[in-house]
């Protein structure tokens, strides 16, 4: 086995806080309107073996942003459909001339281990229950633009935390800047183990204690089929977890609301915090473009 080419980007969990500052001062120069040939003549494979809007599109539109060609395989339609391993698909990829891969994959550590045996960038778009590096990349890049530094900044996050990638690299990417985060969700999605994720985490049952003096709501996705049965209802997810515009009060007057997508209307938060003053969740979205030409220009371009 290799060590991962260099340009891959596998996790938040191994970057040090100079790495991740360097990719968001890099992503500042970054238009996706503006056309930049740093990619130009390179092929980035985009490798989805699940559903995706958000991030397969805005990597394929970063990557072309940059002069880069892109070709999608999805695992319906392809030999992944037969059988074959993720090795022999990243072995035939590199083999017709791939210079990056972007995969989603549903089982954890299945980047790494794609990037341990090819000599090119892999970027990891999400992995299982493991991590989402360039979703965490985004959101601190969308804060940054709304606030005037990581500096004293406290963050709730709030939603089914174990089942989240997401989270898990928000966390380890939050806290290497000192952020204070508190999580917040029943005990079926925030286990007290949760706190474990990184230094300095804190778990909260109660909606009100999480966003009370709070700068940033970071809420996630909760599937309507995980609750229900034995687990927490529905309606009392809604009761005690949505965040509705009273409870927003509790946070400062110039917090802001955050959600990676899809965001369920009407569960995880009301229509009036989805599409109010506070909310950045538009913002969020079209900055996944500029920070993903970063990852890409940083993995096989000239900006190193």
């Amino acid at each position: 086995m290799n060590k991962p080419a260099r340009g891959s980007l596998l996790g938040i969990e191994h970057l040090d806080a100079k790495e991740i500052l360097a990719l968001l001062k890099l992503a500042r120069r970054m238009n996706p309107r503006k056309a930049r040939p740093l990619l130009r003549g390179k092929r980035v494979v985009l490798l989805f073996y699940e559903p995706s809007t958000r991030t397969r599109s805005s990597f394929e539109f970063a990557a072309k942003s940059l002069g880069a060609m892109t070709t999608l395989v999805q695992s319906s339609g392809s030999s992944i459909e037969k059988g074959e391993s993720i090795l022999d698909t990243g072995y035939t990829l590199q083999g017709i001339g791939a210079d990056c891969i972007v995969i989603r994959h549903p089982s954890a550590g299945a980047p790494q281990l794609m990037a341990q045996h090819l000599d090119i960038p892999v970027i990891n778009a999400g992995d299982g229950m493991h991590e989402h590096p360039s979703q965490a990349l985004l959101d601190a890049f969308t804060i940054l633009k709304h606030k005037k530094s990581f500096k004293g900044l406290q963050v709730a996050i709030v939603g089914d935390i174990v089942h989240s990638r997401v989270a898990r690299s928000a966390c380890h990417l939050l806290s290497r800047f000192g952020v204070k985060i508190t999580l917040c969700g029943p005990p079926e999605f925030v286990p007290d183990v949760a706190a474990t994720l990184a230094p300095g985490l804190r778990v909260t049952r109660h909606i009100e204690d999480a966003l009370r003096g709070t700068d940033v709501v970071m809420l996630l996705r909760v599937q309507k089929e995980r609750l229900g049965g034995e687990k927490v209802s529905l309606q009392e997810y809604v009761a005690r977890y949505q965040v509705n515009p009273a409870r927003m009060k509790l946070a400062r007057r110039d917090a802001i609301v955050m959600h990676p997508g899809p965001i369920m209307r009407g569960l995880e938060l009301t229509a009036e915090v989805a599409d109010g003053a506070q909310s950045v969740i538009r913002d969020e979205v079209h900055n996944g473009v500029p920070m993903r030409m970063a990852i890409l220009a940083r993995a096989v371009g000239k900006a190193r």
